[in-house]
């Protein structure tokens, strides 16, 4: 008998009235309110105007969306173009499916196109908004536990995860892989959060660590799922994928290290010219950006598929 176990929701959808409302949805919405509010903390902090990380989100979430889709899409299509399958069904995001590497990558195109038009570097955007991005991450993977989806091997773990019977899976118990990088992306965020008061990372290097750190959990965590997915050379596509970001996202922080050290003095020139960012002291040269973020949540020590 297991005296211990994470029971599963009986259904991913709660209807409130005619409105379904779908627990993955939820905690992607969730996840992007989070991240847009302490983003915005973190962006005033560096210098710039409030408001601004709430704007290029209009642009780099539906984009993100669009690219997280696509890359499960692709790496997944049989799923969706097999034998049987209905390709329609690659259209439905509610039921779970978003590939972070597809996320990051079109949302920071969508970024880049927000913040050229306000003439803003997205570098230095996307320091800011890093540990932001990664706890937005650990909410949207409690969308998993709704969907009963992404869960690693059998256990008998006291935190072991109950799964019931259902369309390609079977009742058992299992590996939380979801809780476990739900977790890990806590943890990032902290670390990205230290280093970059410790170290005053810019340029883009508190990016570039948070994509090495996420990077080296999710490799051995996709390597416990047991979900259906393609394999090059004994290993799973993302792992793959997570190798090779991991070591891009490391050169990034080491090139850019020596060729552009220290971190921007100016991140938002509307706002220095509003008087209310960062910008040089007459007197004794300094910066806004040399004071610690005020009322940051990680002062006190707190704090999709893919």
């Amino acid at each position: 008998m297991d005296l211990a176990y994470i029971p599963s929701p009986s259904t991913g959808v709660v209807h409130l009235g005619p409105l379904p409302l779908r627990g993955y949805a939820f905690c992607i919405i969730i996840g992007v309110f989070v991240a847009v509010w302490y983003g915005n903390k973190r962006w005033i902090a560096r210098g710039g105007k409030a408001g601004t990380v709430a704007d290029v989100a209009v642009w780099a979430v539906p984009f993100g969306l669009v690219g997280g889709r696509l890359y499960h899409v692709i790496t997944d299509y049989q799923l969706y173009f097999g034998e049987g399958e209905n390709w329609v069904d690659a259209f439905k995001i509610w039921e779970g499916g978003l590939g972070i590497w597809g996320a990051i990558a079109f949302g920071a195109v969508g970024a880049w196109i927000a913040c050229r038009r306000r003439g803003i570097p997205l570098p230095a955007y996307a320091d800011a908004i890093a540990p932001a991005i990664a706890i937005a991450q650990a909410i949207g993977r409690w969308g998993n536990w709704f969907n009963q989806e992404l869960y690693g091997k059998p256990t008998d773990l006291p935190w072991a995860l109950e799964i019931s019977e259902g369309v390609n899976r079977e009742a058992g118990l299992y590996h939380p892989t979801f809780l476990y990088e739900s977790l890990w992306c806590v943890g990032v965020a902290l670390l990205v959060v230290w280093a970059d008061r410790r170290f005053r990372l810019g340029h883009g290097r508190a990016f570039a660590l948070y994509v090495a750190a996420y990077c080296a959990g999710r490799a051995w965590i996709e390597y416990m799922r047991v979900d259906e997915a393609h394999h090059v050379l004994g290993l799973r596509l993302n792992v793959w994928t997570a190798i090779v970001v991991f070591a891009l996202a490391v050169v990034y922080i080491v090139v850019s290290a020596r060729l552009r050290p220290g971190r921007e003095e100016i991140v938002e020139p509307a706002a220095v010219r509003q008087g209310n960012g960062a910008g040089a002291d007459s007197a004794s040269g300094a910066t806004s950006l040399d004071k610690d973020a005020e009322g940051d949540p990680a002062d006190s020590g707190s704090a999709n598929r893919g």
